[in-house]
């Protein structure tokens, strides 16, 4: 089983647009995969944000839903200037 981490900066008064905008993408790879994403937010860095999806056995498909799930929400205009949302995928040994 792969385990994947994206974390990514964001622009504190976009928050609530940021918010709604991952709710849709994690609805959307529920949907299609049965996959349910959290959300976290670093303690004492509030613009740092952390989404987790465990348990994925078909890397593949999930990573075209979640790069289709993030184009048709436009998380990528949203983040800060400059910022991109970093993947890492870890394994089971």
């Amino acid at each position: 089983m792969r385990h994947y981490y994206i974390y990514y900066r964001i622009p504190l008064d976009q928050a609530a647009n940021i918010a709604a905008a991952i709710q849709v993408l994690q609805q959307q790879l529920e949907a299609k995969l049965g996959i349910r994403g959290r959300l976290l937010k670093k303690r004492d860095e509030p613009n740092l944000w952390m989404e987790i999806y465990e348990g994925i056995s078909e890397s593949r498909e999930f990573e075209a839903a979640l790069s289709a799930a993030e184009m048709q929400t436009g998380i990528a205009g949203l983040l800060s200037p400059g910022e991109k949302r970093h993947i890492e995928c870890f394994e089971e040994n």
